[in-house]
């Protein structure tokens, strides 16, 4: 039987090996291990892929979305217990910045569709300690839209995206990490653009944010022994800096790729029990994940991985039900319950997965039953 693997990070880098492998060498003998000229030059090319101004690399996406917001603060922008509206379906990252930074998360439902927040809710849960919304373009489909722009405008807000699994997407021409005030970005091994290590990164087009989240991922500091704030460290190596300046090259033709994947999925599989992901109204999905839902998700997957099809959740747990926010439990969010029940990520790495086994899997899944 033939084996469909959800996915393998050694063979995604393995087209990338020969070149990463010269990057590290060159590296090492050069003898300069933190900042330097590798990481100016990936936040160079990451800020004009994305359009944006500026760009700050920091350790890892987590630190991207705290570092942000604690320049806020810094700012006076923010200040402790001023209300974030957050989407509800989300990984628990986007909320622990939040909670991190003395903040208070507003969990708003997603649509059931799209699976991103839903807009049509964000204006009812608007109070005077409303700062900002922060959007996730979760999965690779972009959470953006003039309606969004225009209520952040309307109410003085600020827009953060979370853009950890976005890059490469787009609403109309505008790409991910260019679409609000600031956009944090991870480069986590599994993402489109992944290091192979943690690594993030923070876009703006605000030079005064910029030099915050700088500062405050650099001790505080924006030049040695002086210290404008209690920072903390959070720098972006040069090792992962220059292996991501030299796979973004690729990131387009990647997330071509993954969207053709898509494409057979969304043609080939006719199942009525399984419903498929929507693209979005003018939104272009990097597809990071190819996402559906099933009622009976156990035995989905249990079929699915007799017939040697690797699957994912993405994720199991709804953020209201996580133990360490227990005093969310009596939320009511059955939106973010009910797709947390009943998602089921599919094969979708190019590398891993080519259009003949997306056909294959689509074949095995409008069998089941």
């Amino acid at each position: 039987m033939k084996k469909y693997p959800f996915l393998d990070l050694g063979i995604v880098n393995r087209r990338y090996a020969d070149e990463l492998k010269r990057i590290c060498c060159r590296i090492i003998d050069g003898g300069y291990y933190v900042g330097g000229n590798d990481v100016k030059q990936f936040e160079s090319d990451l800020a004009e892929y994305t359009g944006s101004r500026h760009c700050v690399g920091v350790g890892n996406g987590l630190d991207a979305l705290r570092l942000i917001l604690r320049a806020y603060k810094e700012l006076g922008v923010m200040k402790d217990h001023d209300e974030i509206i957050v989407p509800s379906n989300t990984y628990i990252a986007t909320v622990l910045a939040i909670t991190d930074n003395n903040l208070t998360p507003v969990l708003v439902e997603p649509d059931i569709k799209t699976y991103n927040l839903d807009e049509s809710l964000i204006e009812s849960r608007i109070t005077s300690k409303t700062k900002a919304i922060l959007t996730v373009h979760l999965y690779g489909l972009p959470s953006y839209s003039e309606t969004m722009r225009c209520i952040a405008r309307d109410h003085g807000l600020k827009i953060i995206e979370d853009n950890a699994q976005g890059i490469g997407g787009s609403v109309d021409g505008i790409r991910t990490g260019n679409m609000g005030d600031a956009a944090a970005f991870s480069f986590y091994p599994t993402k489109n653009l992944g290091a192979l290590g943690d690594a993030g990164a923070v876009t703006t087009n605000d030079p005064e944010l910029a030099d915050a989240v700088r500062a405050l991922g650099n001790y505080g500091s924006l030049r040695q022994y002086d210290n404008i704030y209690q920072g903390l460290n959070s720098r972006l190596d040069p090792i992962q800096a220059a292996m991501l300046s030299y796979k973004l090259k690729f990131i387009d033709e990647e997330n071509e790729a993954r969207r053709l994947l898509a494409s057979v999925y969304n043609r080939e599989i006719t199942n009525p029990e399984v419903i498929l992901p929507s693209e979005g109204k003018g939104a272009q999905h990097t597809y990071h994940q190819y996402v559906v839902r099933v009622a009976d998700r156990q035995r989905f997957r249990e079929y699915l991985d007799a017939n040697g099809v690797g699957t994912a959740i993405h994720y199991p747990t709804a953020i209201h039900h996580q133990k360490c926010y227990s005093y969310m439990k009596g939320l009511s969010l059955p939106v973010a319950e009910r797709i947390a029940a009943e998602v089921v990520s599919l094969p979708i790495s190019p590398a891993c997965t080519s259009v003949e086994d997306a056909a294959s899997i689509a074949d095995i899944i409008n069998k089941f039953s």
